[in-house]
């Protein structure tokens, strides 16, 4: 008798400001520890989370509302709210350098250009 493959079972997470549901490890968890709130890369942080999706909008309606006040069932300080509005712009910046890097691979006026400075 053959065996049944099994699916592994993928934990699913919802972005507290779109509602959308989507792989744990697709979204960016915010965590409530006894350090603040704080942006928490591996998920793993012991406290009480919350789940963002990728898009900057929902970051900063997140970073600006109350929204991630009442998921986190705290107030949020100003400085954990600077804190995570510098994660959106480097993330942000990262985004838009990978961008330009790929634009340049393959757009032929940006590398006619390289090619004009070099000589």
């Amino acid at each position: 008798m053959a065996r049944r493959e099994r699916r592994k079972h993928i934990p699913q997470r919802t972005c507290i400001i779109c509602r959308r549901t989507l792989g744990k490890k697709e979204l960016n968890r915010i965590v409530r520890s006894s350090d603040g709130v704080r942006y928490d890369p591996l998920g793993k942080t012991p406290g009480r989370g919350a789940y963002l999706c990728q898009d900057p909008r929902c970051w900063e309606h997140a970073i600006q509302g109350r929204a991630l006040d009442r998921a986190l069932k705290t107030k949020l300080k100003i400085e954990e709210r600077m804190v995570l509005r510098s994660e959106i712009d480097g993330r942000n910046d990262s985004r838009n350098d990978s961008r330009n890097d790929s634009r340049n691979a393959t757009d032929p006026t940006c590398q006619s250009s390289e090619s004009e400075t070099r000589s």
